[in-house]
């Protein structure tokens, strides 16, 4: 596998994936290509064995399946990802007046950014827009492909301690310059109105982000990194998928999924927490004619991985690693592992998976915080809520988490590929926690 062939195709996925609805639009585009068949969750389901299939839940999260032709080891061996990123979300009454002229945004956060890495960029916003056509509401996604607003600095001359520390107030400090005199109130729904071909009172509410326009990059004299908005987790949402519609297990039930509010705690309809994994999979059990019994017996026998990007050990502050558990940029997928179980990792998961990538000849790295360091909560916990298996959370090693412009290894994207495909491939054959046959 090429790996920078792979990064650009992974940077036009990116591209085509501003905010978590372009996301799931991009994802179904694929599946769509693949001859998947879509399930709309309020119409009755029917599967068969050999059958590709996916659901959707607020146009912002994505379920595939993919049944095996024999399943005569029926069980569920799952990838999750998720699809949004940290950004600043427009508000209902979008628009902030003056002073002198000026039309601002009015913006809130949404998920735990690095808030200045969002000043002095060009801004788009994205997601979706409801709109009242000929008597019913839709949705209407929405991504202006040109920069329309930017968070200005304050200059040094009026604020001399800018470089001492600065705490932002993201009513004050964080709001987008719209224009300077040349719009006035209602601009933003007319801006809006234009970019879809209707009328500003058809407009009737909206999902919309913040999005950098800073073009993604490959970059070094060695071409050694990429950088680009949202590679948490579109780098895995990428991973997972490619592996997922390249690999073929005529064993199991093959699932995909990539969540949607991961950065706000997924505790939403459409969220990790939610039924979707759930429902969606007692869904397809019944469709296969199976009872009950079988759906249990299978969940006992199932396997996630959790794919969330994972922290590089960071150039200037090293400090900040684990002395011995610090991934490093292009060393390969991060298995991640956190004593208070904010990782659903255990010995049982991680020798598994790290069986599987050792089969295919793709190198491992081990992630924990310090032990003086909270750090971050992921998918797996949390989709074990409502879907109770076996599970390992993994990683892409990035910097700048959260930042605006994220930072990660050329060939770590490959890797991941390989692993999450060596993995759909695999035939695991689990026997609670004491035995686990890789096949």
């Amino acid at each position: 596998m090429d790996h920078l062939a792979t990064t650009r195709d992974l940077l036009a996925f990116i591209g085509s994936s501003p905010s978590m609805f372009h996301t799931a639009a991009t994802i179904r585009r694929e599946l769509d290509a693949a001859g998947f068949t879509y399930l709309p969750e309020h119409r009755p389901w029917t599967m068969e064995p050999g059958g590709s299939y996916y659901t959707v839940r607020n146009g912002s999260s994505v379920v595939a399946l993919k049944v095996g032709s024999s399943l005569d080891s029926y069980h569920f061996q799952m990838v999750a990802a998720h699809g949004d990123s940290p950004s600043f979300k427009v508000k209902a009454a979008p628009e902030l007046s003056g002073p002198e002229g000026y039309l601002r945004l009015n913006v809130e956060p949404y998920g735990g950014m690095i808030d200045y890495t969002w000043l002095d960029r060009p801004l788009s916003v994205a997601g979706r827009v409801m709109v009242e056509q000929d008597g019913h509401v839709e949705s209407r996604l929405l991504y202006p492909n040109r920069d329309v607003a930017l968070i200005p600095s304050v200059a040094i001359h009026m604020n001399r301690a800018v470089n001492d520390g600065f705490a932002f107030n993201h009513q004050v400090d964080l709001c987008p310059l719209f224009s300077a005199g040349e719009l006035g109130k209602g601009a933003f729904v007319a801006m809006l109105a234009d970019e879809l071909g209707v009328s500003p009172d058809q407009v009737l509410s909206w999902d919309l982000f913040l999005v950098n326009r800073q073009a993604p990059s490959v970059w070094g004299v060695a071409q050694e990194f990429v950088s680009a908005p949202h590679l948490d987790d579109l780098q895995c949402a990428f991973a997972g998928l490619r592996a997922f519609l390249a690999s073929q297990n005529d064993h199991d039930v093959s699932v995909f999924v990539c969540f949607d509010n991961e950065e706000v705690g997924s505790g939403t309809k459409q969220g990790a927490k939610s039924t979707l994994l759930h429902d969606t999979l007692v869904r397809a059990n019944a469709a296969l004619g199976r009872g009950e019994a079988d759906y249990l017996q299978a969940i006992a026998m199932s396997f996630l991985v959790s794919a969330d990007n994972a922290h590089a050990v960071h150039p200037n502050h090293p400090e900040h690693a684990d002395e011995r558990n610090r991934p490093r940029l292009n060393g390969g997928v991060v298995i991640k592992e956190h004593a208070m179980q904010r990782y659903t990792t255990d010995a049982f998961s991680r020798a598994a998976f790290a069986a599987i990538c050792r089969e295919a000849g793709v190198p491992v790295q081990a992630f924990a915080n310090r032990s003086d360091k909270e750090g971050g909560s992921t998918l797996g916990n949390l989709s074990n809520l409502q879907v109770s298996v076996h599970g390992v959370d993994i990683g892409l090693p990035q910097l700048a988490m959260h930042s605006s412009y994220e930072t990660a290894g050329v060939r770590d994207t490959m890797w991941g590929i390989e692993a999450l495909s060596a993995f759909y491939r695999s035939n695991l054959l689990i026997e609670g926690a004491d035995r686990l046959t890789i096949a």
